[in-house]
Parts: C-alpha cells; structure tokens; sequence
C-alpha cells in the first residue's frame, strides 16, 4: 500500500457530501448519499422530495466519479433515472468496451479534477474486469490518451460552472493549489 493509498483512506467520503450538498443543495435540490450496493442517480419523485446521487459503500473515488456524472449530465438528463444513460455491465464486446470508453472520458476527467483537487490520487476505469481477453482488462492507451487531452483541456479552456464550482469548493476544503495546473494530467508509464 503505497502513501497515495494512505492519504486516499485517510478521506472522508461523507465530508464530500457536505461540500456537495452546500454548494449545490438550495439550487439544485441535489444531496449525496453512501452506502450504495451500485452508483445510481435518482431523480426527485413523489416518494423522496430530492434528486439524489448514489455512490458505492463509501468509496470516496466512487463519490467523485458520481459528482462528475451529475457535472455531466444537463437539466433534461437531470430528470431521467440514472441520467437515461446506456450501461453495458462488466464483461463488454470490444466494440461495446470502445463505446463506454468514449462515454466515460468526460466524467472520468473532471472526475480526475476533482481528484486532484481533494488532494486524493486518480485511477482511470475502464470497468471491464470480467473481459475475455487480458489485454483488454486495464484503460486503453487510446482512452488514457482522451483523459489528458481532454483533462488538459479543461486547464486551458475552463471547466463547466458546476463542475469549476465543485472543484473550487473541494480544493478550498482540502488546501490544494493550483488544480488547473495542465502538469497533473499526464499518466506515468505503466498506468
């Protein structure tokens, strides 16, 4: 277990969900809550007054990855169960496995923002573990590639309001500095 692993544990994943639900909750009528057997979203209903956004057990990784589909996701998504989007379950075709990683690059990189920016380190997840061919079981090169582009190109460019909003309001917390520095997003080798 290397230092990044101790600090990661060290977070408290319902301490994102204060900070989430107070920069968001009076606007967006959106919380946060842990504990989940799988990340869904839920929007409001007769039953339950507030959209709520589900992440696994407390997993602060999988909190943020949440957070960054919420960012994603636009007012009419924000309506829709779990954003009306496609999910393919671990265990993908190649072609199936390509098209979840050209859907996941934009969460996975203001997700790895947002990382940064609780001071916690990034995992990119291709969420195919049960694929039949090895090779095929990490990220591809082609999508680690997108993350950074695409990560580095938020630095130049800005992010979007709620995901900028977010991660300001997370490196406040956490007295992290300079986010948006573009040197953060790049990947070692053998990542």
């Amino acid at each position: 277990m290397g230092l990044s692993d101790l600090r990661d544990m060290e977070k408290d994943s319902r301490q994102l969900e204060d900070i989430f639900q107070s920069v968001f909750f009076a606007e967006y009528n959106t919380i946060m809550v842990g504990g989940a057997q799988e990340p869904l979203y839920r929007p409001a209903d007769d039953a339950y007054p507030h959209h709520r956004i589900f992440y696994r057990e407390d997993y602060f990784s999988s909190a943020l990855h949440e957070v960054a589909h919420w960012c994603v996701a636009g007012a009419e998504r924000r309506k829709l169960m779990d954003f009306g989007y496609w999910y393919q379950p671990d265990g993908r075709t190649a072609d199936q496995q390509r098209e979840f990683e050209n859907v996941e690059v934009k969460p996975q990189a203001l997700e790895w923002i947002f990382s940064v920016a609780a001071g916690v380190a990034f995992r990119p997840s291709a969420d195919n573990l049960s694929a039949s061919d090895a090779e095929a079981v990490g990220p591809s090169s082609a999508f680690l590639c997108a993350l950074e582009r695409l990560a580095t190109r938020y630095c130049s460019d800005g992010l979007p309001d709620r995901a900028a909003a977010f991660a300001r309001a997370l490196s406040d917390f956490y007295g992290t500095a300079d986010i948006l520095d573009p040197r953060h997003y790049r990947f070692s080798t053998g990542t």
